[in-house]
């Protein structure tokens, strides 16, 4: 069996594409008109098409806002990102912190009150605490990555 990726349920199919397509960079493979798949597995499904295809009547609704599933993105463009979501008047959960681990992101909601989180790329944490004055074994130890991960973001970075 194959996992083949989440899909999110949302009200309005065009103006999730754009969010997604534009804001959160991710690239459409397939339109259909009632639903959209992007690179990297994620889906969203119009809403009214999903409960129609699956007999959703009654009691079984469509529950927005559950905080119980969060969508995780890394970028290299966090605070780019974290502008134009700004500009958008999205409601964040959190806007940019730094984890113990060293990664700084943000949380927030989409338009239907899905959870979307967006931290730093690993590799750019590992470089930057690392231009900051940490040594490997030190960087190894704040992020919990591998000391081979470590060594190797570091070296890529230097070339």
């Amino acid at each position: 069996m194959k996992f083949m990726g989440p899909i999110i349920l949302v009200e309005n199919l065009e103006l999730s594409r754009n969010f997604y397509e534009k804001i959160l960079k991710q690239e459409v493979i397939y339109d259909f008109g009632v639903n959209v798949s992007f690179e990297g597995g994620l889906a969203i499904h119009l809403r009214t098409h999903f409960e129609e295809t699956h007999k959703m009547t009654g009691s079984r609704k469509i529950l927005y806002g559950s905080n119980n599933v969060e969508l995780n993105f890394e970028t290299e463009e966090l605070d780019n990102i974290y502008n134009e979501l700004k500009q958008l008047k999205v409601e964040f959960i959190h806007e940019i912190q730094e984890a113990p681990w060293g990664q700084r992101g943000i949380t927030f909601y989409d338009h239907d009150k899905h959870i979307i989180s967006i931290g730093e790329a690993m590799e750019g944490v590992v470089n930057r605490l690392y231009k900051q004055g940490l040594s490997v074994d030190e960087v190894v130890i704040k992020t919990a990555m591998p000391k081979e991960f470590v060594e190797q973001a570091i070296k890529y970075a230097l070339d």
